[in-house]
């Protein structure tokens, strides 16, 4: 009569634990580790298209945005918002100066074909006064009209209780716009 061999007690699988096995193995892997595998390619592809082609991510150095946008705030641009309709006056734009990283955060003030102007800190618009609900400080800034032309755009921060001089504004061409603020 042969003898017969024993086996380690830890080598015999139960049913329990052939069924806890098999459910952490789909729940890691899932059922089909091919299909697994393609799922997770096309999230990398749609996560690369969303967060390196259609937004950027833009961190706020600086007041001239105070109160919309405080200083080492960070904010999500959509570089896709204007394929479709041009820039509108009120927008929070990123504005591309040099290179990829360096940008400006400003809200359109003057669209093309519009005369801009500052008198005793009020904008005009054509001659007429700006309705700004987002400028909550006195501004005392004077300048005198000027004409936009096609493709230009004349942008501002909010915070104009700053001296004109220290403040980055003025006439931005459209292919510098690179897209509206998500807040």
């Amino acid at each position: 009569m042969p003898l017969k061999t024993l086996q380690p007690a830890h080598s015999i699988q139960t049913p329990a634990n052939n069924s806890t096995h098999s459910w952490l193995r789909i729940i890691l892997i899932g059922r089909n580790l091919k299909r697994t595998l393609l799922r997770a390619g096309m999230w990398a592809a749609v996560c690369f298209v969303i967060f390196r082609v259609a937004l950027v991510r833009v961190e706020v150095i600086g007041i001239s945005m105070l109160p919309t946008c405080p200083e080492y705030s960070r904010y999500w641009v959509n570089r896709s918002a204007y394929l479709w309709h041009e820039p509108q006056r009120g927008d929070i734009v990123a504005i591309r100066l040099a290179g990829i990283h360096e940008m400006l955060l400003k809200r359109i003030i003057g669209l093309p074909g519009e005369t801009v102007a500052f008198s005793n800190g009020r904008v005009l618009i054509n001659g007429d006064v700006l309705n700004e609900p987002y400028e909550k400080y006195p501004c005392n800034w004077d300048q005198p009209p000027i004409l936009l032309t096609n493709g230009e755009y004349y942008v501002c921060g909010d915070n104009r209780t700053m001296p004109a001089a220290d403040h980055e504004h003025g006439i931005c061409q459209r292919y510098r716009i690179v897209g509206k603020l998500l807040k």
